[in-house]
């Protein structure tokens, strides 16, 4: 209680205000009255006071309240009391709207501390914060509004401690997600406010946040809302978006699988007439654009930026960012922004570069949205953030873009130039704001062409061939002597810092360029001087970039001029300069403070144009070059030639081995291509076999039939025998007899048949059987094949032992027949030739005689249906059999041809072996001279990098 009347100002001591008396009255009936009407009074009143009297009713007051919330749960009115009266206490708010202009700031401080304290009073024991969180879940209106309000201020105050609770407290915040849900929009949308302050600046609230569901509701609230054109709730939503993705990978991972990005495309559709917009609007669009670029941050991982550019390109998500981009009417803030969303979207992403670079903007004749971009970068008249924001969006499309420089550099080439002038390119916009009189169109321009070269030492070559008429009568000037000339004429130092910046960027890592630049005898001269001058520190920025194109042109030269040679120029330097001196010139760079503001990030953001002096992609160059050209300045000629010779040696090691990846890589796309075959084959005999057991299924259907046929045949036999006996008792007559005859005679034509196709299908299984024989000597891997054939081989065996016995029971049945022919002879001897004249005998032996041929003719049908299948199943078989032949030569020689380029590769190991370790004893060598050498694990990282790259591009196209 001692801090507390610090805060109250003066001694305890006095008499007290009418207020503090009736507050202190008040209390006591709350803690001591009986009836429940008795304390809602009196708690209804201390909230009318406790917004005058603030401090005096959270000192008396607050634990009666808290001790209500406690015991009075069943009655919501005077719940609702306490908890309005505590959020007067508490929150700061109210304090704020009070304040009139002409208070002091330390009136604003001593407010902020005073809601600080209460909330750390409220929060000290943590059960308040959970019955808050209970009270909350209650669905009357009087309660959980005031709840919420409650809960959100001591956010406000306290957010890391009441975060901490409410997460170690069980459902903590899905109590609070359930906010979301409710029908009533005051308590939805001051639900949304309580989410921003609990997701502030903690990763695993957030994650609990989103999965559940968060996303989904809030993208629903904001449909619902209108979109871009709702009021305050989107602002509220998208704002609470932020808190939720930004610098999460986990939950943009989850919002980008959830398909959400996708959602976020109705928000850019905007009409014609972009006239009139409303503030909230511009405010809710600019949100929607920040919401775009935390899912393509440069800072985020980098597989997770490219799953995301892929998304949008795909949903049309930049198609609808670059109609914003080329819109009328369109505030200049939301354009400013979108170019910079737009730029984050493409950065580095080959199929978002190409899609951008065929972007047209809506005139006549039509202009690339590149053109126009640019036109805007290098005029003066427009305004500063929009020109930065055009400079990082030619940045990003350039960004590991090679197609983009090359197409970029081809502008600015003498075949390449448009003769009529009908049209203007990107590079004559560029070489334009190069030597323009504004400095910043200088210094934008020359970065902008120095990104052109970043990293392609081919587009550094081909620039030199670029040819600037500079006024009429006088003969060109290559574009590298006319920035050089424009250095030497002492113009403003961001103009020279910028030519200098697209020097170093030229020169860096291209000795044809360096000896261009050395081959000017003004140059080394001038470069000397500006080094050696003792100037303002306004100047020592200029300075630090010329000791650094000056090492530049000595670590990068290849001594194809005599008269600047490096040791020459390491001896002028000694002379003019001085070594020391000429390394704490060097030293300039980093030390700046500008320098250390751009190495932070990629996007260019400058408070004034005063303070656009460096690039964030110079300043990783200035890194990489600043070690290298100190050790080569102290190097002496011996240590330069033996290094020169270390170099080409492992150039041509590095050829060496090139060409043998070249090699390897070349015999496993054959080795690929032989697996691929190998495959196909695979599948092809996977039908074969298929085919196999399906013939195999039909000649099962065909057994069953023959089966069936042959029962139906016993009974037709048993039905024929009754007959007989029939016969034998009435008589038969004699052409009943001639007609059995024939019968039997047709049943030993069928007997022949049967055996001549049984020695047939012996001479088949005879054939098989050898070249089973043959084939059991072939390699393992075309067992697979020969097992299917030999299964084949033992069903056609069955089917024909199945034959075999069918062909003795037809003899068996011919053996009877013959036997009851014989009986029949001798009852035609022996009976009444009277007995056949009757009327009854004859009437059945004229139907008898119908059924036997009619029966005799479906035997012969059937009979020679089978014939003929199995007659095709041979074929079948015979084709099957000569295929699998096919199949296994094939087979022989691609193992013939793998076991070859097993071979090969084995005997290029053996080479790259030697190689590497050739390799390893010169980077001793080199290690010892003091050379650096990058480690294998870099090479190799950097190798397997730009193939990943590859694939990548691959994959997009």
């Amino acid at each position: 209680m001692n801090f507390l009347r610090g805060v109250m100002g003066g001694p305890s001591a006095g008499p007290q205000p009418s207020g503090a008396d009736t507050i202190q009255k008040l209390c006591d009936r709350v803690a001591s009255s009986t009836l429940l009407d008795d304390r809602r009074d009196a708690v209804r009143a201390l909230k009318s006071l406790s917004k005058k009297y603030r401090l005096e009713v959270g000192i008396q007051a607050m634990e009666h309240l808290i001790h209500v919330l406690q015991t009075d749960r069943s009655d919501s009115e005077i719940i609702g009391y306490a908890l309005d009266t505590l959020y007067n206490v508490i929150s700061n708010d109210l304090e704020e709207e009070e304040q009139d202009d002409s208070e002091e700031e330390n009136s604003a401080k001593q407010v902020d501390d005073l809601g600080s304290q209460f909330t750390e009073i409220f929060i000290k024991q943590q059960e308040n914060v959970t019955l808050l969180l209970t009270l909350v879940e209650e669905f009357d209106f009087h309660v959980r509004w005031p709840g919420v309000k409650l809960l959100t201020s001591l956010l406000k105050q306290q957010g890391p401690q009441v975060q901490q609770i409410i997460l170690v407290s069980p459902m903590g915040v899905s109590r609070l997600m359930d906010l979301l849900a409710d029908s009533r929009e005051v308590i939805r949308n001051d639900g949304v406010l309580l989410l921003q302050q609990l997701t502030k600046s903690n990763a695993a609230i957030q994650k609990i946040v989103a999965f559940e569901n968060a996303f989904e509701r809030l993208l629903d609230i904001i449909t619902e809302e209108g979109n871009s054109d709702g009021g305050i709730v989107v602002e509220d939503c998208l704002l609470l978006l932020q808190n939720l993705l930004k610098n999460n990978n986990s939950n943009q991972n989850f919002f980008k699988e959830g398909s959400y990005i996708q959602r976020m495309k109705p928000w850019f559709e905007v009409g014609d007439d972009n006239c009139g917009w409303s503030a909230q609007k511009v405010t809710n669009l600019h949100l929607m654009l920040q919401l775009v670029r935390v899912l393509v941050s440069p800072t985020n991982p980098p597989g997770a930026t490219s799953s995301c550019q892929k998304a949008m390109f795909h949903c049309g998500l930049l198609q609808q960012l670059c109609t914003i981009l080329m819109a009328t009417g369109v505030p200049a803030d939301i354009l400013t922004e979108t170019i910079n969303t737009v730029s984050e979207v493409i950065r580095g992403c080959q199929t978002n570069q190409d899609y951008f670079a065929s972007v047209n903007a809506p005139s006549n004749p039509p202009r690339p949205a590149i053109v126009v971009l640019l036109m805007s970068m290098v005029n003066e008249r427009q305004p500063f953030v929009l020109r930065c924001a055009v400079l990082y969006c030619f940045q990003c499309f350039l960004y590991k873009n090679q197609k983009g420089q090359g197409e970029i550099v081809s502008t600015l080439l003498p075949s390449t130039i448009d003769a009529t002038g009908n049209s203007v390119s990107a590079g004559q916009l560029l070489c334009g704001g190069l030597f323009s009189t504004d400095s910043l169109s200088n210094w934008c321009a020359a970065v902008a062409l120095a990104h052109a070269l970043q990293e392609n030492a081919t587009l550094k070559e081909q620039l030199l061939r670029v040819q600037l008429a500079t006024s009429i009568g006088n003969p060109p000037v290559s574009l590298l002597q006319q920035c050089t000339n424009i250095l030497s004429q002492g113009s403003k130092v961001q103009t020279r810092v910028g030519l200098l910046m697209l020097l170093c960027t030229w020169l860096s890592n291209c000795s044809i360029a360096v000896t261009h630049f050395l081959h000017n005898p003004a140059n080394v001269p001038f470069l000397t001087g500006q080094i050696a001058e003792n100037l303002g520190e306004e100047e020592q920025l200029v300075q630090g970039l010329c000791a650094l194109l000056l090492g530049i042109s000595i670590y990068y030269n290849d001594n194809s001029l005599e008269n600047y040679r490096k040791e020459k120029l390491k001896q002028l330097i000694e002379k003019r300069i001085g070594r020391e001196n000429f390394i704490e010139k060097l030293g300039f760079i980093s030390k700046h403070e500008l320098y250390s503001r751009a190495a932070q990030k990629p996007q260019p953001s400058f408070s004034s144009p005063d303070h656009m002096m460096f690039d964030h992609e110079f300043t990783k160059l200035v890194k990489e070059l600043e070690g290298v050209i100190s050790k080569a300045i102290y190097k002496s000629s011996e240590e330069d030639k033996k290094e020169e010779e270390v170099k080409k040696t492992l150039e041509q090691h590095d050829n060496i081995v090139t060409h043998y990846k070249k090699v390897i890589r070349e015999q496993d796309q054959e080795l690929e291509e032989l697996k691929q075959q190998i495959n196909t084959l695979t599948s092809q005999n996977e039908q074969l076999q298929a085919t196999v057991t399906q013939q195999v299924s039909q000649i099962q259907q065909h057994k069953d039939q023959y089966n069936l046929l042959k029962v139906q045949l016993g009974k037709d036999t048993q039905h024929h025998n009754s007959h007989g006996e029939t016969f034998q008792m009435n008589g038969i007559q004699t052409e009943e007899v001639s007609k059995l005859k024939e019968e039997l005679e047709e049943w030993k034509n069928k007997h022949e048949l049967l055996q001549g196709q049984l020695k047939e299908k012996d001479s088949v299984i005879e054939k098989l059987n050898s070249s089973q024989l043959e084939m059991g000597t072939t390699e393992q891997s075309s067992q697979t094949s020969k097992f299917g054939g030999l299964e084949h081989n033992n069903e056609l065996q069955k089917e024909l032992e199945m034959l075999r016995s069918q062909i003795q029971l037809q003899s068996v049945e011919i053996s009877k027949l013959q036997m009851e022919k014989q009986k029949l002879q001798v009852m035609t001897t022996t009976a009444d030739p009277m007995l056949g004249d009757s009327g009854a005998t004859a009437a059945t032996g004229s139907e008898l005689e119908g059924r036997l041929e009619q029966e005799i003719k479906e035997l012969k049908s059937q009979v020679k249906a089978l014939s003929e299948e199995k007659e095709s199943l041979k074929q079948h078989l015979d084709s099957s059999s000569s295929t699998v032949a096919i199949l296994q030569d094939e087979k022989s020689k691609l193992q013939r041809e793998v076991a070859e380029s097993k071979k090969e590769q084995d005997d290029l190991l053996v080479l790259l072996a030697d190689q590497d370790q050739k390799i390893s004893a010169l980077k001793i060598k080199l290690k010892d001279l003091g050379v650096p050498v990058e480690d294998e694990d870099d090479t190799e990282s950097g190798d397997q990098g730009d193939e990943d790259e590859d694939g990548d591009e691959e994959e997009q196209d």
